[in-house]
């Protein structure tokens, strides 16, 4: 038995997200049923992040376990060409050690939210960003987001159907910058609640707008109610950049 680590990149939309769902498609699934066509075995994906529904990845990091004697090269080539009609790609797939995971062993996880600031529609980025046709302070958004760097409860930026054990969590770093028409929002942290990426950026557009302060911002979080968040961003803009691990 051979553990290959595998680093994608998909396009999120035509999946009900990363983890294998009964009622529609799942990049799990697809890669799972890949590896099957090529090894003939039953296997198990097991990813570093679990992203929704929409959701995309520019370097997800998963890995899987394969019985049948085939190199690493071999098996990125194949995966690839079982693949060729779906909106993901084997980036690079590497022999480890049987005792890394890619889930428990991963020390870090980055996101990029990406938001179009402009009034004309999006021809080329419609599903890939969120865009917003009201002029953003992106300045004041990077200075309320620095409220939310560190340990804090994050139960208004929680998801409802959020499975994680404590709604407390450590933001590493959350950083919002502008490029022209472009903001881009950049989150870290060991590990993130479901949906609190998303919800994050919400309530910086709502500042970036004027229509939430930092003081707005802050009561949010303070209150640790979901029924306080002023609104959830869509999943579109949301690209898993990353995982991190030691050595």
């Amino acid at each position: 038995m051979t553990r290959f680590r595998l680093t994608i990149e998909y396009d999120g939309r035509p999946y009900m997200g990363w983890q294998r769902q009964p009622h529609g498609p799942s990049i799990q699934q697809a890669i799972e049923e890949a590896c099957t066509g090529i090894t003939g075995e039953e296997v198990l994906v097991y990813g570093a992040g679990r992203t929704d529904s929409g959701v995309h990845a520019v370097a997800m990091a998963a890995h899987v376990d394969i019985a049948k004697e085939i190199d690493a090269f071999r098996l990125g080539e194949g995966l690839n060409a079982k693949l060729r009609d779906e909106p993901i790609a084997i980036l690079d797939c590497e022999e480890v050690t049987d005792d890394w995971h890619a889930r428990f062993d991963c020390i870090g996880r980055r996101y990029l939210y990406r938001i179009v600031n402009r009034r004309a529609p999006l021809a080329l980025e419609n599903g890939r960003a969120w865009r917003i046709p009201q002029r953003l302070d992106e300045a004041a958004m990077h200075e309320a987001a620095q409220l939310l760097v560190g340990k804090h409860d994050f139960t208004t930026f929680r998801s409802a159907h959020c499975q994680s054990d404590s709604p407390v969590k450590t933001l590493g770093s959350l950083a919002v910058q502008r490029d022209g028409d472009a903001v881009r929002v950049h989150a870290a942290a060991r590990s993130f609640l479901h949906h609190q990426v998303r919800s994050m950026v919400g309530c910086l557009a709502l500042v970036g707008m004027g229509r939430w302060s930092a003081d707005d911002l802050q009561a949010a979080l303070d209150a640790a109610d979901r029924n306080r968040l002023g609104l959830n961003a869509p999943p579109d803009g949301l690209y898993f950049l990353g995982a991190d691990y030691a050595g």
